[in-house]
């Protein structure tokens, strides 16, 4: 008989999370006090605690209700940053995992605490998150609109076209849809925008040539804006950044909003762009994804130019 191996899923196994669960017996009352001294904020007690060898051995173990976390995690939940800083002076593991395999990051981003987002990046933390995790950090800054916190991880280099982790055979129209489209669903303008300028793909924000293929019919970024009236301005970003005014299957719709959508994309199928903007986009696409707005400043070109190229008029 031939036994075949299950193919490799990003999604944690059963005995993983089982693993996560169990905290050490003789490490419960020394994570007991360090969970007590995060939760009140006392930094110069943990900080106490942690110079103390019995103490530091809980420092990436795993305890509490509801979901069992480390100290860190506990720390980026509350936005304790002092704590957090403590936590990180005596080396606790930036990345370590909940029993729902997120990563403090996760958890600090969820919980909008900006500062803490900005120390576990500086720190080292994985923008992208756990690849154990089905979502991550940007997917969930897109959902909520958090313009800041959405800055500080793509200038860490998170990834800008990045969706739900999900195994091939469950894939479908709503698997490729990423940071871009859930900015736009939710109305949160400033992120669509701050996306674009990092190198999201105005098409489908998908980079996965293999995964569109499999879906029958996979929907733009414009087709989804028309459809939820998210308004012309979105409309106009997409085309100031290269979208495929030709990909659409157009419908006009009863509302006016949609309407005035559709005549600005018929009016550019129409219009060809100006060599100034052309220009703009031939330039952009050989610049550095990860940070863009750096590799632009690198440039030798005029201050002018430099706005130009970053869509600051």
């Amino acid at each position: 008989m031939i036994v075949h191996q299950a193919p490799n899923m990003s999604l944690m196994d059963i005995s993983k999370i089982f693993s996560l669960l169990q905290p050490k017996e003789d490490e419960e009352d020394g994570c007991q006090q360090l969970n007590q001294a995060i939760a009140d904020d006392d930094d110069k007690l943990l900080a106490e605690l942690l110079a103390q060898e019995q103490y530091r051995r809980c420092i990436n173990s795993r305890s509490g209700w509801g979901v069992p976390g480390t100290p860190l995690r506990m720390a980026a939940a509350h936005g304790h940053l002092r704590c957090l800083e403590v936590l990180l002076a005596h080396r606790a593991e930036v990345d370590s995992l909940d029993v729902k395999a997120q990563t403090p990051l996760f958890t600090a981003v969820s919980a909008k605490h900006l500062d803490c987002v900005v120390a576990l990046l500086k720190a080292g933390a994985d923008p992208n998150g756990s690849q154990y995790n089905n979502s991550s950090p940007v997917l969930t800054a897109a959902r909520e609109g958090d313009v800041d916190i959405l800055k500080e991880l793509l200038r860490h280099g998170a990834e800008v076209d990045v969706r739900a982790k999900v195994p091939d055979w469950a894939s479908n129209a709503t698997t490729c849809r990423g940071p871009l489209y859930m900015s736009a669903v939710y109305g949160h303008l400033d992120s669509f925008k701050l996306l674009l300028l990092h190198g999201a793909n105005p098409d489908f924000n998908c980079t996965d040539k293999k995964l569109l293929a499999r879906i029958k019919q996979p929907k733009t970024v414009l087709e989804m804006c028309i459809r939820y009236g998210c308004g012309t301005e979105y409309i106009q970003l997409l085309i100031d950044f290269g979208a495929s005014v030709y990909l659409p299957e157009l419908i006009v719709d009863k509302t006016t909003q949609q309407n005035e959508a559709v005549v600005m994309l018929l009016k550019e199928r129409v219009c060809p762009k100006t060599l100034m903007s052309q220009t703009r986009l031939a330039i952009r696409r050989y610049l550095t994804m990860t940070d863009k707005s750096s590799s632009i400043d690198s440039l030798d070109i005029p201050h002018i130019l430099k706005n130009y190229l970053k869509h600051i008029t």
